[in-house]
């Protein structure tokens, strides 16, 4: 074998015979020693992430794992990497709350990430990312949103109280098992920013890299699925037979056009990554993408709608159908319907600059113009309509926005800025209640100080809940999907008392003026019994709701 520091010299034409050579002892020991200090060097030069590749291949005991076993010896925890919009990632949330729960796994709540941070691509086109892609790329934002100070968790946004204090599933913040799995000597929760901080910035970034699987799986330790929606559809005690045919397969089409040659399988989720799996030995079990939709008679991803011989999931499935925004927002959200439109009002959800949907103007507005007429030849005006919409109201001018709030004879526009108060003290009060770092492990249940800047997405859709004159949400937009199921569990609509208030009404036409506003909203108090009474020509009529009754009419 060929010594790789020798140079390699071509034979010389002239001469095929080769001398003899005699070498001394003192001058192979000196080529010896020589070869040696120049492996060392190179050893001491060779990039950290090379020999840590190799070194994860010769021995899996690592530091991070050693740490998170010490402090949490019975636990195994479930990690995924959410994108996109805000809807697509609560739809991903419910599904790891849903396959953490068959895993009985720990689930690893993640942050809320920027919209359109990292996108996956098409499932239906089979182009999307990896899931190592798609891990790398949310970790890495997750580190951005905790050095600029924008970190907000899912859980400090979507009420899962419930979830945990019933032992449906069990959560830790992606912050505090940072700090755990780096063993770092800060809790990454109380950090403001790490701007401050370079080198602890500069640690956990080396440290988190490892979620991203890129380097390949840690038996006992790490266990990346790298089955994606291009070859897998999960499912949990569907009856078919394990490893089935999915109906949805790529078309001759898209297989000549795009060379796909993918083949998706319907595998039970239990059975591949449970017990007696190599999956399951690990303390971390990493997903990339959990997104998942209907398409062509299957599922994208995930197709998990029951468990009829697990009454614990069945229980669970049920419960993350809706999982409601936590009370600050629901609060904020009834406060401007009530304070501020204080009337029975429209919703109009009008999605217009994002991917698809810009495109699109004249079949948005052309839904909600239709449902406008409808409501001038029925009803009184003006018309109040709340206004949800990604377009700036300075652009409102020239197009069907910019002609409604013109004509004020006939409705009265109402819409959240990002400066409004109502924005600021709602951000004060989530921050304050730190929803997202009650779930840790012991020891590091304490508060500390949070920031929250953006939270008008969430409070529009609280207030998009309780239009009681209907809802216009854009085609094909899941925010739409999210409003039509929040109004669906009667969300906003529903009306609760808390302390005494009563009054009689002396003419039937009244209780009808009477039951539109209260379901608007507009008699929203803190009373505990709302007595009436209704008199008519012949006799009356006695209503009473107490506290914590929802208003039926």
């Amino acid at each position: 074998m060929k010594n790789i520091f020798t140079l390699s010299m071509p034979p010389k034409p002239w001469s095929s015979r080769r001398k003899s050579q005699h070498r001394s002892p003192f001058f192979i020991l000196s080529i010896t020693i020589f070869t040696c200090l120049l492996l060392v060097i190179a050893y001491n030069h060779i990039p950290e992430s090379l020999l840590s590749l190799s070194s994860k291949t010769l021995d899996p005991k690592f530091p991070q794992c050693l740490t998170t076993k010490a402090i949490s010896p019975d636990k195994k925890f479930f990690l995924y990497a959410p994108h996109s919009g805000f809807s697509n990632q609560l739809g991903e949330f419910k599904n790891a709350i849903l396959m953490a729960g068959i895993l009985n796994r720990t689930l690893i709540v993640p942050p809320v990430l920027d919209h359109h941070a990292v996108a996956l691509g098409s499932c239906p086109k089979f182009r999307v990312q990896s899931p190592h892609q798609i891990r790398i790329s949310v970790w890495d934002h997750a580190i951005e949103l905790l050095r600029s100070g924008r970190y907000v968790s899912m859980a400090d946004i979507i009420d899962i109280s419930s979830l945990v204090s019933s032992s449906m599933v069990k959560v830790l913040d992606f912050r505090r098992f940072a700090s755990l799995w780096c063993g770092l000597d800060v809790d990454l929760a109380c950090l403001i920013s790490l701007n401050t901080q370079p080198s602890l910035l500069d640690r956990l970034r080396q440290c988190v890299s490892m979620l991203s699987g890129l380097h390949g799986n840690v038996d006992g330790c790490f266990f990346a699925v790298d089955d994606d929606c291009r070859t897998t559809v999960w499912t949990y005690q569907s009856g078919d037979e394990d490893g089935v045919l999915d109906p949805f397969q790529p078309d001759e089409q898209l297989k000549k056009k795009k060379k796909v040659s993918y083949v998706r399988r319907r595998r039970d989720v239990y059975k591949a990554l449970g017990p007696g799996s190599k999956a399951d030995s690990a303390t971390i079990l990493a997903f990339g993408t959990l997104f998942t939709a209907p398409y062509k008679g299957s599922q994208l991803y995930i197709d998990i709608n029951a468990a009829p011989r697990d009454q614990r999931i069945q229980s669970l499935i049920e419960k993350i159908d809706f999982i409601p925004f936590v009370p600050e927002i629901l609060s904020a959200g009834k406060k401007y319907a009530f304070e501020t439109i204080k009337a029975p009002f429209l919703c109009a959800q009008l999605r217009l600059l994002d991917g698809q949907f810009k495109n699109h103007w004249k079949a948005t507005f052309l839904r909600l113009k239709e449902k406008l007429d409808s409501l001038r030849q029925k009803g009184p005006q003006p018309i109040n309509i709340f206004v949800m919409t990604d377009l700036p109201v300075t652009n409102w001018t020239g197009n069907y926005l910019g002609d409604l709030a013109k004509d004020t004879d006939s409705f009265k526009l109402y819409f959240l800025r990002e400066e409004d108060e109502l924005l600021a003290q709602t951000a004060q009060k989530l921050a304050t209640a730190g929803h997202g770092l009650r779930y840790g492990v012991t020891g590091m249940e304490k508060p500390c100080p949070q920031r929250f800047s953006d939270v008008l997405l969430f409070i529009e859709q609280t207030v998009c809940s309780c239009a009681t004159v209907g809802f216009v949400g854009t085609a094909g937009s899941t925010l739409a999907e999210s409003i039509e199921l929040m109004r669906k569990f009667d969300l906003g609509i529903a009306i609760f008392f808390d302390h005494p208030f009563s009054m009689v009404l002396n003419d039937p036409a009244d209780l009808a003026r009477l039951k539109e506003n209260i379901l608007a909203g507009v008699l929203f108090r803190e009373i505990s019994c709302l007595s009436l009474t209704v008199k008519g020509q012949l006799d009356s009529l006695a209503l009473k709701f107490c506290l914590g009754e929802k208003v039926r009419f």
